[in-house]
């Protein structure tokens, strides 16, 4: 009999895996996520694989401050380096930092949140200590964690993993905590159901589409403050190319008329941004449309 009751309380979501294939099927028919993510590609194959005509980390003090041309396509910044060289490279090194910062905060808040999803004091203290550290500005945070623990990459990962993953963990907790009171909830904990198995089995699949958008979003937000970091000189160290990096130096060049060296960097950041919405956005509406 418990056994019939809980198969009655599975029929009424859909299984993990066939949650995930319906949300991945309705996403890859919006344009909106196809042209964001094939952007995102593309900039990562650009940054890893894409011949470049000039060094990205060797000037030419011969060609300094050049406008583009057809010799250098984006111009040379003061220092000699080809603009367009290291924007492209740029997107080989934020980019990843950006999706792996994204991925361990996702493995790190979902479990989290989905465990203060109960009811009792502990996760409300949790809760509650989370509010107290979401009150900082993200930047300061992070300016921090890397100013404490080293200026390297694995820390600037690190300290995007520490700012997302009280926003997955105040996600799942809320999606859990409305979804606790629906009805095949109630019948899978009639049905003797674990607390392990609800959680996992129930709610989890259930909460796919938001989790994934909010990764996208995380994402973006993790390119904003990689590129604050490398513009505040706690991030990527020179002579290695970054998009903050590459603003931070070009803005002295701004004052004399030379806007190419921080437009191109500038531009890559902003589509960046944009597409990692355009997907969030597209995952959000297929995760809701029936």
């Amino acid at each position: 009999m418990s056994e019939t009751m809980e198969a009655a309380a599975a029929a009424n979501i859909a299984p993990g895996a066939a949650r995930r294939r319906q949300i991945l099927t309705k996403a890859t028919s919006r344009p909106a996520i196809l042209v964001g993510v094939g952007v995102i590609l593309a900039l990562l194959a650009a940054g890893f694989w894409l011949p470049l005509p000039y060094s990205p980390t060797a000037p030419d003090p011969s060609a300094t401050s050049l406008p583009p041309s057809a010799a250098h396509w984006f111009g040379t910044d003061g220092d000699g380096f080809d603009v367009f060289s290291r924007t492209i490279a740029s997107a080989g090194r934020d980019l990843p930092l950006a999706v792996i910062g994204t991925l361990v905060s996702l493995l790190v808040g979902v479990p989290l949140g989905l465990l203060v999803s109960t009811k009792g004091r502990w996760p409300e203290r949790v809760m509650r200590g989370l509010d107290v550290f979401q009150a900082f500005p993200l930047v300061i945070i992070a300016i921090a964690i890397v100013t404490l623990t080293g200026n390297k990459l694995q820390n600037v990962i690190l300290a995007v993993m520490i700012i997302n993953v009280p926003r997955f963990m105040r996600l799942i907790r809320s999606e859990a905590l409305a979804m606790r009171e629906s009805r095949f909830i109630e019948a899978a904990w009639a049905a003797g159901a674990t607390r392990y198995r609800v959680l996992v089995k129930h709610i989890l699949p259930n909460v796919a589409g938001v989790t994934l958008a909010q990764s996208s979003l995380a994402a973006a937000q993790a390119i904003i403050v990689i590129a604050a970091l490398s513009f505040l000189g706690v991030g990527v160290s020179p002579p290695n190319p970054s998009w903050g990096l590459m603003i931070q130096e070009g803005a002295r060049q701004m004052t004399i008329g030379q806007w190419w060296v921080v437009a191109f960097p500038g531009l890559a950041v902003l589509l960046t941004v944009i597409c990692f919405n355009l997907i969030a956005d597209g995952l959000q509406l297929a995760s809701e449309s029936d």
